[in-house]
């Protein structure tokens, strides 16, 4: 494993966001496209891996947490302006969350 320090760390950008929106994209199996919110007026567009596994309205409502100030990335002609933290097993995410009522937008720390 791979050890980063603990000021690389501290770059990121570690929020709670809320999954409001969902829908599929046209000839991928394994990837959505999805809305976060991250409260205030801070909406944005993200990929959401796990599409062979949930239908998008599967996930709608699900609250999460997310790198947000991560690069973006285009892909499947969808720009992705966070990244939603899951574990992995046998390639099924399961995205990381809060099992408290914690304000959207709320840094990790």
């Amino acid at each position: 494993m791979t050890t980063v320090s603990y000021d690389d760390f501290a770059k990121l950008d570690l929020r709670v966001a809320k999954i409001i929106a969902t829908e599929p994209i046209e000839g991928k199996s394994r990837i959505i496209k999805g809305r976060i919110d991250l409260g205030g007026d801070d909406q944005r567009d993200v990929i959401i891996g796990g599409a062979q596994y949930y239908q998008p309205d599967d996930i709608v409502g699900k609250t999460v947490i997310v790198i947000a100030n991560l690069e973006p990335k285009k892909m499947a002609g969808v720009e992705s302006n966070a990244m939603l933290l899951a574990a992995d097993v046998d390639d099924k995410p399961f995205w990381l969350t809060v099992t408290e009522d914690v304000p959207l937008g709320s840094p990790i720390k």
